[in-house]
């Protein structure tokens, strides 16, 4: 009953909505008859889509869609944070991840149209105290990741000083600029340096007072401290807590109305012009790695960024072309991804298919105690519940075995990439995540054989070749 009054009430603020515009003109009845009763067919759709999605364990988090600068649909499913006693709502402001980046981009575009900055300068102008490949990476590289620089993520600067050492202390480039693309938030630091340089104020005073007061975003906040008002924390699936991150600083949170107002307005050009924002949509290093602000399909005229920390995801699909923007925020990570173009298809009259339940998660609690009874366990729900489970996603079993895998769980790692290459016997990727298992406990003959398979059913992009050369070498030793 609870689902079906916020469906009526969703329904009702709508057709207010639409009389208020002035929408319902008796000249034009028939034509808003139909474009409200697909408007009605959309939200049922979605709302089916997103409440049976939370009630599989697959969605916890907050959807928002708009077509023609309008709300479609909002609604808030689950909660706050691993304790489950404060339901989310529409102020609840989340960690986006790599979603954040645009505003450091936007930033430097924003003193680039003001002539403060030019996107050739080289880095070395801003004297940043670099090492001497400083002269060869410019601005324009770094906001399309085609920089080369020292990569800092693999060493986990846990704060900006730890960040500067590593830049500082690294006289190398992985490539020349310009010549190849490497996603690291190096690129991302030192735009925020620059910004500092160039505006004389810290990165965040700089976004607060160019972006976040003129847009009136008024629930967004700076690495908000754990119990600040609104805010969230993610968990997993185990409803245990992550950990705080720590890293280098400039990360907004923010809520899901206020990243509309942050995606209309580049719509818009209220903060850059039409060329800055294809300028950063567009990267001409790497076309189908995308840039600063996700990626671009050119064809369906069509942004898509996600942002990913720790077990929070958030994405968001800008639909240029139809006019459509759908956001998904969440903190417990799961089908974001999916149901966002799930919502995107529904909004495009497609077909579409409303998740099933994660053999993945049906399976993964048991597997870390007893992996031959979690595979039992498979096989029984396959048996009895086959079309309520995603039996036919190679990716479940994948992503259980690399869980194992990192755990230092070795065999059991091995045990579940073998069932899933007996379940998809011929999914290359499946061979090769089974190849690494057998690599990693040192069987190395095991691996080989893998890797092979891999190889013989397509190919894994070059990786099974480099790693058969890997081992070769150390079989040789």
């Amino acid at each position: 009953m609870k689902n079906r009054f916020f469906l009526l009430l969703t329904i009702v603020l709508l057709t207010n909505t639409l009389s208020a515009q002035g929408l319902n003109n008796p000249k034009e009845t028939k034509k808003t008859s139909q474009n409200s009763t697909e408007q009605k067919s959309e939200i049922n759709q979605i709302d089916s889509l997103m409440t049976t999605s939370y009630e599989r364990g697959l969605f916890n988090g907050n959807v928002l869609v708009v077509k023609n600068n309008t709300i479609v649909y909002q609604k808030s499913f689950g909660f706050t944070d691993e304790t489950r006693q404060t339901p989310l709502n529409n102020k609840s402001i989340f960690n986006i991840g790599s979603i954040a980046k645009e505003f450091n981009a936007v930033a430097i575009m924003i003193l680039a149209e003001r002539g403060l900055l030019n996107l050739d300068d080289k880095v070395s102008k801003f004297n940043l105290g670099l090492p001497k490949w400083a002269e060869k990476v410019s601005i324009r590289h770094l906001i399309n990741y085609a920089s080369g620089i020292p990569p800092i993520e693999q060493l986990k600067p846990e704060n900006d000083a730890e960040a500067w050492n590593i830049l500082r202390s690294n006289d190398s480039l992985l490539f020349e600029p310009g010549t190849s693309y490497r996603y690291d938030n190096g690129n991302v630091f030192l735009q925020r340096r620059i910004i500092e340089k160039v505006s004389g104020m810290s990165f965040q005073q700089f976004v607060i007072k160019n972006i976040v007061k003129p847009l009136k975003m008024t629930n967004s906040v700076f690495e908000p401290t754990f119990g600040y008002k609104n805010r969230t924390s993610c968990y997993d699936m185990d409803h245990v807590k992550c950990p705080e991150l720590k890293f280098i600083s400039g990360w907004l949170w923010i809520d899901i109305h206020d990243l509309y107002k942050w995606i209309e307005a580049l719509n818009s050009n209220r903060l850059i012009s039409k060329e800055s924002f294809h300028t950063l949509l567009n990267n001409p290093y790497a076309k189908d790695e995308g840039g600063s602000l996700g990626r671009y399909f050119e064809k369906e005229d069509l942004q898509r960024h996600n942002g990913i920390s720790y077990k929070f995801e958030s994405i968001f699909l800008n639909d240029l072309k139809n006019n459509i923007t759908i956001i998904l925020l969440s903190n417990n990570l799961n089908k974001v991804w999916d149901l966002g173009h799930i919502i995107h298809n529904v909004m495009l009259g497609k077909e579409y298919e409303i998740p099933k339940k994660s053999v993945y998660q049906a399976i993964r609690k048991e597997s870390l105690d007893n992996v031959n009874k979690a595979i039992e366990t498979y096989y029984l729900l396959k048996k009895n519940a086959e079309n309520e489970y995603s039996f036919e996603n190679p990716g479940e079993l994948n992503k259980l075995g690399y869980e194992l895998l990192r755990l230092g769980k070795n065999s059991e790692s091995i045990t579940v990439f073998k069932l899933a290459t007996t379940e998809f016997p011929k999914d290359a990727n499946l061979f090769d995540s089974l190849g690494e298992a057998y690599f990693t406990d040192k069987q190395y003959n095991l691996a080989l054989e893998s890797y092979k398979k891999a190889i013989s059913l397509g190919g894994t992009n070059g990786n099974a070749e480099k790693m058969i050369d890997k081992i070769e070498k150390e079989i040789g030793k």
